[in-house]
């Protein structure tokens, strides 16, 4: 059995309000698609155990509904995440690195020596990617290859996106460890970048699926409606590695 523990990690924000940091109504309809990531994850996981790959892969799924109440979270609070960095909350709509952060230590403290996350993380993606590629960023380049390689070999298009250290600038945050957004400059790297501060030095893929993850009108291969993107992917990498000596 091969010697790494992958971890696929899936954002599962069952609805997706923005929380007091409230959305637009037109289109939050759509809102209950924000669990995709999450839902990916667990096709992915069921098709793993059954093709049997002699490599141990834990599925990692945080779920949640993101509403305002009384009891919400607000823009300027503080909180301690798992891992013990405090995180400044400029936006609750930028909830879903939230709990990927948990889920990101949660991954690590259990023993994962890699770790993929997919979400449906930012607005952001769509607009620079739009529908057709799915936004990959990483802390380790030859990982970042090999799962670019895993889904051009099932017909999947990643682009990949930088993560120069300038960006970390841009999460600073005066009164914690990290604030959770850094406005409306580069917002996929950024968020990605939030994310990085808790893989920490373990391998770790992030793909941005928010553009991808739902289709808007029937194509002549694919159903209106989720499109399950980046699972083949997933499938495909992890039984590759597990090929590897």
């Amino acid at each position: 059995r091969h010697a790494d523990v992958i971890a696929i990690v899936g954002k599962g924000i069952t609805f997706d309000s923005g929380g007091i940091s409230i959305k637009p109504a037109e289109g939050m309809e759509k809102m209950k698609y924000d669990m995709s990531g999450a839902a990916a994850t667990l096709a992915a996981m069921r098709a793993i155990a059954q093709l049997k790959p002699r490599i141990n892969v834990i599925g990692v799924m945080p779920t949640t509904e993101n509403m305002p109440s009384g009891r919400a979270y607000k823009p300027g609070d503080v909180l301690r995440a798992m891992s013990g960095k405090t995180i400044e909350v400029i936006n609750t709509d930028a909830e879903g690195r939230l709990i990927l952060a948990d889920a990101i230590t949660y991954a690590r403290k259990i023993g994962a020596t890699q770790i993929i996350d997919l979400a449906t993380l930012t607005g952001a993606v769509s607009i620079a990617l739009g529908p057709i590629n799915v936004a990959v960023l990483g802390n380790d380049q030859a990982f970042v290859d090999e799962v670019r390689t895993a889904a051009r070999e099932v017909g999947e298009r990643f682009w990949q996106l930088p993560m120069d250290d300038d960006y970390r600038e841009l999460i600073k945050s005066d009164i914690a460890d990290i604030k959770n957004s850094a406005g409306r400059y580069a917002g996929t790297i950024t968020a990605s970048w939030f994310l990085r501060e808790f893989a920490e030095d373990t391998p770790w893929v992030h793909l941005d699926i928010a553009g991808t993850a739902w289709e808007n009108e029937r194509k002549s291969y694919m159903a209106k409606g989720p499109t399950g993107v980046a699972i083949r992917t997933l499938i495909n990498y992890v039984c590759n590695h597990a090929a590897k000596k």
